[in-house]
């Protein structure tokens, strides 16, 4: 359950900011945190929320004063459905200037999980053609983003029209409705027999397996996400569902067809500071050198909370879906 309460204001420590939050940017690892399902999240009940855009209002010991007032993107392994969190100096990095509010909250947690998975562990080449799975999402249209300014050919998958469309005006080379066409089978003759050398896999499952066809010698699968979990803690047959659907690398298969799995999860980053900052950094060039912007779904008033999430789940929702506070 979601439930909006009172708290204590919080209070910034050694090395710690406070930030005053303007807008929320929704993950749907939250959602799956809010069904007790995220391995990563704390243990319940807690203030949910990995990203937000807002000012700093107060600094602790140890922090520069001057950087109160400064606008900032927060990213944390929870407390930013809150109207003030606190996290350490580091976790608050500049806004970015071109970017509305909304764009700021869409930015930190989708583009770096796109930036890491293909530039970082894929090692994208201009050459690479590039399958993105849920590629309408927060994190699928960030990466469609940055795969066709860097320069590669790229297809996406989605399961209506409307996100198609979108995904037209991101400049995809082929959309694939998966509701109405197998996607295995549309980029094999898309690409002429050859399949595609990098796939962003956002789902599990089948869409997994079939990925995994679709590898062209020395391909490379970047496993971000498990969009198809569906487990329910008190059935038994779900956890065996679920087993089943989990992505796996298998050396045999790997080494006669030559191709790589890899796996990231931005959050256990966080513990590697100087890591993330020099793929932040990079990051940050490209978008401003590009002007990219996020794509924004749909808004929400922080006390809508509750209905945001439906629509995250109801997988009808495209770009990044933002809470006002």
């Amino acid at each position: 359950m979601l439930q909006v309460s009172d708290l204590a204001e919080p209070l910034a420590g050694p090395g710690e900011v406070r930030v005053r939050i303007e807008t929320i940017g929704l993950n749907y690892a939250e959602i799956l945190s809010r069904k007790g399902l995220y391995r990563w999240a704390p243990k319940l009940p807690y203030v949910p929320g990995m990203e937000a855009y807002g000012v700093i209002d107060a600094v602790g010991e140890g922090v520069d004063q001057r950087r109160v007032g400064e606008k900032v993107l927060v990213g944390a392994q929870f407390g930013c459905y809150a109207e003030a969190v606190v996290v350490p100096e580091v976790q608050a990095l500049p806004a970015v200037d071109f970017f509305s509010s909304e764009e700021n909250a869409a930015f930190l947690v989708n583009y770096m999980t796109a930036w890491v998975a293909l530039f970082e562990m894929a090692r994208l080449r201009r050459s690479d053609a590039v399958l993105v799975h849920a590629a309408a999402g927060g994190v699928g249209s960030a990466a469609v983003q940055l795969a066709k300014r860097f320069g590669c050919s790229v297809f996406g998958t989605a399961g209506s029209d409307a996100k198609i469309e979108l995904l037209e005006k991101l400049g995809v080379d082929r959309a694939v409705n998966y509701r109405r066409q197998d996607f295995e089978t549309a980029l094999r003759e898309e690409t002429d027999g050859r399949g595609v050398d990098v796939v962003l896999e956002l789902v599990g499952g089948e869409v997994y397996r079939k990925s995994l066809n679709l590898l062209a010698p020395f391909g490379r699968i970047v496993v971000a996400g498990f969009a198809s979990l569906a487990l329910n803690r008190w059935n038994p047959l779900s956890w065996w569902q679920a087993w089943r659907a989990l992505p796996r690398a298998r050396l045999l298969d790997m080494g006669v067809h030559s191709y790589g799995v890899l796996s990231t999860h931005l959050g256990y980053l966080l513990n590697e500071m100087a890591v993330l900052r020099q793929s932040w950094e990079a990051l940050g060039s490209f978008v401003e050198r590009h002007q990219i912007r996020p794509v924004i779904g749909a808004t929400f008033r922080f006390d809508e909370v509750a209905r945001a999430h439906e629509l995250m789940e109801s997988r009808r929702s495209f770009g990044k879906i933002i809470l006002h506070i």
